[in-house]
């Protein structure tokens, strides 16, 4: 047995950190370049929330499709071909010379986020044969979700070294060879599970999900340009209705994009949500967080005033706090319950996030904030892949996992959109003039926003019932359970 562990741990998994590394990198890298980025195009500080949420609303419709895909074909096949596209786009960014030719190729890097549950359908695919299939899959999970954030952790610093030392090209290249990199190791070094649920792929699904998450966006986009306007207000009720029609569809199909049985389970709704909820913070608050760090407090009254170099040391801090919860969350999980320590995590990251708003004056407090959110937030990213895939059935464990990072996607795109919105809003003036940099009541709405929906994320978790997070919990178990 501890052969066949460490055989587990060495083999897949040691190729799979190489991935998730690379995609830590892709993650923590370019933060501390925004404010540069935004120079080089001639953009506002709060226009690179819009790179977010381009990224993060293709990868809404892209994950669940490769999710399903990868339980079809095979995972690896699927992990092979994102890495291909991610590696084209992040080529195209480093020599992209206009801001819609970023935007998209930004976009399209957004592939990346297919990987972790890819990489987590091929653990659990190897273990699930082993009584302790489930702790080895949330140790595999927690293993290569470390091997994530000490990546964002490298990729931060790097950049901000970088930054200023190469010119802006060169320093957006070493993402795109680290991608690059990454996909040879997975061509050599992972095999195929073997593991397949066949079926199609549901195309009227993924037509009207594509559609309805476009309008939603789109009508916000319009509040951006215009603010509140009829065709916003018809923009977001098409966008509601299309997501009704979209449950509808789903519910209808024989072979759904999305199982809408699988999401109503109360070990797998909760756990969903919270995702949802949980992204708000960790994908659409970091762009706000970069900015506001390299804000000058001599031109308009706040802000911190670093540079990208030493930016990058407040965003490593940050993430070395999500390597340090995700690291713990497996130990302290095996002493107190999953549940209890998720809904402790979610907690973290609404403290860390509110406490910003009255103590954002100096570098020093506003990385014990960041550090506080960041424990929770490591611990949730280990945490949500793996208790999805514990509570879904074999060949839906690609399905569970994909939607987790759908769904947290979504809550980081919506997020994104609205923190442009608000950063944007009275635009700051300095001694020149209008300033690039965003408000300051944009920034405070950003971090309220950050820690209410993380509260709400606590609230959730406390409806899981008390038998989720162990391997393939029956259904009906489930229930019955948490009626008692």
């Amino acid at each position: 047995m501890a052969r066949m562990s460490t055989k587990l741990a060495g083999g897949v998994v040691g190729a799979l950190v190489v991935v998730e590394g690379t995609s830590g990198v892709l993650q923590g890298y370019y933060t501390p370049l925004l404010t540069d980025i935004a120079r080089h195009l001639g953009i506002h500080d709060a226009d690179v929330n819009w790179f977010e949420a381009a990224q993060l609303l293709l990868s809404a419709i892209v994950v669940p499709v490769l999710a399903r895909l990868g339980d079809m074909i095979g995972h690896r096949k699927v992990l092979i071909g994102s890495l291909v596209v991610t590696a084209v786009a992040s080529w195209a960014l480093a020599f992209a010379p206009s801001f819609p030719l970023f935007v998209l190729a930004w976009a399209i890097q957004g592939f990346y986020v297919v990987w972790l549950p890819l990489n987590v359908a091929i653990i659990h695919s190897r273990a699930r044969d082993r009584e302790d299939g489930a702790a080895l899959t949330r140790r595999g999970a927690g293993i290569i979700v470390a091997a994530l954030q000490a990546g964002a952790i490298l990729g931060a610093l790097a950049a901000g070294q970088l930054g200023g030392m190469l010119p802006l090209w060169a320093s957006l290249s070493v993402p795109a060879a680290m991608v690059t990199v990454a996909l040879a190791v997975v061509i050599l070094k992972v095999p195929d599970t073997g593991v397949r649920a066949g079926g199609s792929i549901d195309t009227t699904g993924t037509v009207v999900l594509t559609l309805g998450l476009l309008a939603l966006t789109g009508g916000l986009s319009l509040i951006r340009l215009d603010g509140f306007t009829p065709w916003v207000a018809v923009m977001l009720a098409l966008g509601a209705a299309l997501m009704w029609l979209f449950v509808r569809v789903e519910r209808a199909a024989g072979e759904p994009l999305v199982d809408i049985a699988l999401l109503k389970q109360p070990t797998v709704w909760p756990v969903i949500l919270t995702a949802t909820l949980f992204g708000v913070s960790v994908l659409g608050a970091q762009g706000p967080l970069s900015t506001f760090a390299r804000t000058d407090p001599d031109e308009v009254g706040y802000g911190l005033g670093l540079t990208s170099a030493t930016t990058s040391y407040l965003i490593g801090a940050y993430v070395m706090s999500l390597l340090v919860g995700a690291l713990l969350f497996a130990r302290l999980s095996a002493r107190f319950s999953p549940r209890a320590v998720l809904i402790g995590a979610s907690f973290l990251v609404a403290g860390g996030y509110l406490a910003l708003i009255p103590l954002h004056g100096s570098t020093a407090a506003v990385v014990s904030c960041m550090v506080v959110a960041g424990l929770g937030s490591g611990a949730l990213v280990a945490a949500l892949p793996a208790a999805a895939a514990s509570a879904a059935p074999p060949h839906q464990t690609a399905m569970a996992t994909g939607l987790t990072n759908t769904t947290k996607t979504l809550g980081g795109a919506f997020a994104s959109t609205a923190f442009a919105i608000a950063l944007v809003s009275g635009v700051a003036a300095g001694a020149g003039g209008e300033s690039t940099a965003g408000t300051l009541s944009g920034y405070v709405t950003v971090w309220a926003i950050c820690g209410g929906t993380a509260i709400v994320a606590a609230l959730c978790l406390f409806a899981v019932p008390k038998v989720a997070f162990q391997h393939n919990v029956d259904p009906l178990e489930a229930e019955a359970a948490g009626a008692r």
